[in-house]
């Protein structure tokens, strides 16, 4: 399993890298919404998931969700929010565009497990 974290803040990628790393997945790394998509191309159909943040330079997260969505050969890789936009409409602005979930800033291991179980993406514990 492979993921694509897109986060610009370096500190948040390294954290969230350290959680999937953990669960199992390899990574890729993207800073804003553009070079997501550049690494969706370079990895040529090998991305699973997709942890993406709202609020980036270039292309944000919610442009991103949308612009993944349209593109019929993306259509099996999960999409999981990771934000610290907590706003109710906010979050189902971002359902409503394709994400499969949606998890606050700051999370933790268990938090993302149980979020990645939900959408299919990790079998229950073990």
């Amino acid at each position: 399993m492979k993921a694509l974290i897109v986060d610009d803040s370096r500190a948040a990628r390294m954290l969230i890298k350290r959680i999937v790393v953990a669960l199992g997945f390899e990574i890729a790394e993207a800073g804003h919404g553009e070079e997501a998509l550049e690494r969706l191309v370079e990895c040529d159909g090998q991305i699973d998931l997709m942890l993406v943040d709202w609020n980036m330079p270039v292309m944000d997260g919610l442009t991103l969700v949308r612009r993944v969505r349209e593109v019929r050969s993306y259509a099996d890789i999960s999409i999981l929010m990771v934000s610290s936009e907590s706003d109710p409409r906010q979050i189902g602005r971002a359902l409503m565009v394709g994400a499969d979930d949606y998890l606050i800033k700051p999370i933790d291991e268990p938090m993302l497990r149980e979020k990645l179980e939900m959408i299919g993406v990790l079998e229950g514990a073990s």
